[in-house]
């Protein structure tokens, strides 16, 4: 499946690698040591294009995969969508495109939750990480569900119910979502690309699935088992959160920073929401760009 612009627009060409049983889809640009970059949900890997251009600038690798489920990338036979999967893809993905211990992880949304994960996993794999709009686990326990919160975070009780891919399908409800996570900001192509990946059935179902796996209405398979965080080296990651998230308040993540380890950084993007990479563009390259120096 091909879901690029009719006119090739910025898109570029679309790669494929076999990692952790999963025929992975993904766009690249630059050439030096990896850099990782991983979205979240409704979302595609062009979610990245304003970022690899300049990561491909400053000497990287930049690889942007479709994740498990998301076409081009294949629906994973083990139907695992749960979080221990997601970290297995990034180390595999790592080992698969020959990354070293100069490789650096990125991820935004769901793509945040490997950063985390794989760090603290392999820490001899990657430089640092950084997260956005989706803080630790540790900072989510104490606020999810805050009342304010429960409200935005709607969609995700609704995608344990037989009803979530009949609305998800609907006109209108990936538009909805952008525009409520992300204030202002015009999201016609991002949906484009979003309704490609995710417009047969089972495509739509393994985007869902994430979420039944997040609350436990569909059991962990047990197939990529992470184990216990590697000893011996702290990897420090940078935490970036837009102010007018719709998704995830701000006041829901300020404490993130006493979850991260030692030796890493929180940054707040004003004038941003959810998307904050594709709203401030330039504020988010720059904020990468020199975390990374």
């Amino acid at each position: 499946m091909d879901i690029r612009p009719a006119d090739g627009g910025h898109a570029g060409e679309i790669k494929t690698v076999t990692a952790n049983g999963v025929e992975f889809a993904y766009l690249e640009a630059g050439r030096g040591p990896l850099a990782l970059c991983l979205h979240g949900f409704p979302d595609t890997a062009y979610t990245w294009r304003h970022l690899m251009p300049e990561l491909a600038a400053r000497g990287y690798r930049a690889v942007a995969p479709f994740m498990r489920g998301y076409a081009p990338t294949s629906v994973p036979p083990d139907g695992a969508y749960e979080g221990d999967a997601l970290v297995a893809d990034a180390c595999a993905l790592h080992e698969a495109l020959g990354g070293d211990g100069d490789a650096v992880l990125i991820g935004h949304d769901w793509g945040a939750l490997p950063v985390y994960g794989a760090t603290a996993l392999a820490p001899e794999r990657w430089r640092t990480g950084i997260a956005m709009a989706l803080p630790p686990a540790g900072t989510l326990l104490e606020t999810f569900f805050d009342y304010e919160q429960l409200k935005r975070s709607f969609y995700v009780f609704l995608f344990q119910t037989g009803l979530a891919e009949t609305a998800a399908a609907r006109e209108g409800f990936v538009e909805g979502l952008w525009r409520d996570w992300s204030p202002g900001y015009d999201a016609t192509e991002d949906v484009a690309f979003v309704r490609r990946s995710l417009g047969a059935p089972a495509n739509l179902t393994a985007a869902i699935g994430y979420y039944r796996a997040m609350l436990g209405t569909v059991a962990p398979t047990g197939h990529h088992a992470a184990g216990r965080p590697a000893a011996g080296r702290d990897v420090p990651i940078l935490y970036l959160h837009g102010v007018r998230d719709g998704c995830l308040g701000v006041e829901q993540v300020d404490g993130a920073v006493s979850f991260l380890p030692p030796g890493s950084r929180m940054e707040h993007v004003l004038q941003a929401g959810h998307f904050l990479h594709l709203e401030r563009p330039r504020e988010v390259n720059n904020l990468v760009l020199g975390w990374l120096a």
